[in-house]
């Protein structure tokens, strides 16, 4: 069989050191790969090139298609990028696939049986970093879900546990307070769910999800979420299964793939031979999996358990009475060298199939392209910046002011929240305020819809008035049903 070319970047600190153990195992091992080395970090950063990697890596990355990629650092101030999220939203990798797995009784955990795999959504969320100062008081950051986004995450998710035998995909989310985000989430899980009969689905509110995680893993198999809570939870994972120095990470996407440690680059153990090439070396397992190369997989894999089950540790992982032998980088790489062929006995030995090509026509799209709904406009939320000193009680105020100034012209004052919160009309004066609110105009008729006319007249009667409008949302309907939500108390 030919080689695959794959891309490396041995990275910062113990970047190059876990980078060169981890390509000496699996090359031993007979991985099929020729390999395409880039600069990226620090040096890129600090040459002037904010976004961490220069044009010819790009180059590199969409002609192989493949990313081993090690720690950086990213020098702190200057405005600098984090690379990592630079490379998963410029080539579109959509999922980042955590496997959290214990192995009891060689490396510490409370959790013995722990074999969870979290799938994070990767591109959208509140990390698509859209944010702004509204108001003296008030800093804005936007939440931005779509429905593909939303459907090539749980696909993934599904097509993973068929393909890896897992029997049960769960979602967090918070759609009892983001009902039109995370909303949309629980809804998407639902209908791609009913196309996996022979797997268990369900979901759970994130809070208290997390917390039945934490407590007890193992009543969990594959738990897929939005970028945020997906980012914070998978270390949490990771941490109870023994050490976040132990996992590997794949970051997936339609036409490229990135492989790589969740750990950073630890520049204070940098060039001391002690770092553990653990979290690296797993993650170039699922590269190899993802190359179709199970059979080098496997070896490799099972090596490194056996390996970790003589007793073979690093510094990070040692402990005596369970270690036998305490070794640097390299010295641990090569035991794991030496074990090629051997397999775990008290530790589960992995088993990677082959995965057969599938035709084009028995393929699942991973998302879908959906008609345009028939759209409404029937309201608009404009956000004032205004503050009469008080923090408590100024929603009368407000609202009976801009009641004289802005109703007419078909449209009327229904609502004044602040921070979310109904202040206007009937509010609590014990409600706290600050100097951001969003006033709810409809129509003050039967007729529900309204134009972008009365809008811009609007606008133009809060501004006569003397407030100072910041910014305006459109309330619509899609095919009859609202797109938006009630204030809380409305």
């Amino acid at each position: 069989m030919s080689n695959v070319p794959i891309t490396v970047a041995h990275g910062d600190g113990i970047g190059p050191e876990i980078m060169d153990a981890t390509l000496h195992i699996i090359k031993e091992a007979g991985a099929r790969i020729d390999i395409e080395t880039i600069e990226i970090g620090e040096k890129v950063y600090l040459s002037g090139n904010t976004a961490g990697i220069a044009p010819e890596s790009w180059d590199s990355l969409r002609r192989t298609k493949v990313f081993l990629k090690a720690p950086i650092t990213t020098p702190q101030g200057g405005g600098f990028k984090s690379l990592n999220v630079t490379v998963r939203k410029t080539l579109g990798l959509y999922a980042n696939i955590r496997p959290c797995v214990s192995y009891h009784p060689f490396i510490k955990t409370k959790h013995p049986v722990m074999d969870v795999v979290i799938v994070r959504e990767n591109e959208e969320d509140t990390y698509a970093g859209i944010e702004h100062r509204q108001t003296d008081m008030v800093e804005q950051c936007l939440k931005l879900i779509s429905r593909p986004g939303c459907e090539k995450i749980v696909r993934y998710a599904f097509e993973y546990a068929h393909r890896n035998n897992r029997k049960k995909v769960t979602a967090f989310m918070k759609d009892n307070i983001m009902k039109q985000t995370d909303g949309l989430f629980h809804k998407v899980f639902d209908e791609i769910a009913a196309e996996y009969p022979g797997i268990e689905a369900d979901h759970w509110i994130v809070d208290i999800g997390a917390a039945k995680m934490a407590d007890t893993p193992e009543n969990f198999d594959v738990i897929v979420m939005q970028n945020l809570y997906g980012d914070i939870l998978s270390d949490v994972a990771a941490q109870i299964a023994g050490s976040v120095g132990l996992a590997g990470s794949a970051n997936i996407g339609e036409h490229i793939s990135m492989f790589e440690a969740i750990h950073g680059s630890a520049p204070r153990r940098a060039g001391q031979n002690l770092a553990n090439p653990s979290g690296l070396f797993l993650g170039s397992i699922m590269m190899l999996v993802h190359l179709n190369q199970p059979d080098i997989a496997e070896l490799a894999h099972n090596a490194w358990l056996k390996t970790i089950e003589d007793g073979v540790h690093t510094y990070d992982i040692f402990k005596e009475g369970v270690s036998k032998e305490k070794v640097g980088t390299k010295e641990f790489a090569q035991a794991v060298v030496d074990r090629l062929g051997q397999k775990p006995e008290t530790l589960k030995p992995v088993e990677y199939k082959k995965v057969e090509e599938i035709a084009e026509a028995d393929r699942k799209p991973i998302y879908s392209v959906l008609n345009a709904a028939k759209k409404e406009l029937v309201g608009v939320d404009v956000f004032l910046h205004w503050w009469n000193g008080s923090y408590y009680g100024a929603g009368t105020e407000l609202g009976q002011k801009l009641e004289a100034a802005a109703n007419g012209d078909g449209l009327k004052l229904v609502m004044i929240s602040n921070r979310g919160t109904k202040v206007y009309p009937k509010g609590f004066e014990d409600t706290f305020c600050v100097d951001h609110w969003r006033c709810r105009f409809m129509s003050d008729n039967d007729n529900r819809e309204i134009t972008h006319q009365q809008v811009i007249n609007l606008l133009q009667r809060v501004q006569a008035a003397g407030f100072d409008f910041i910014k305006t949302e459109h309330l619509c309907f899609f095919d009859g049903e609202p797109g938006f939500s009630l204030g809380q108390g409305q």
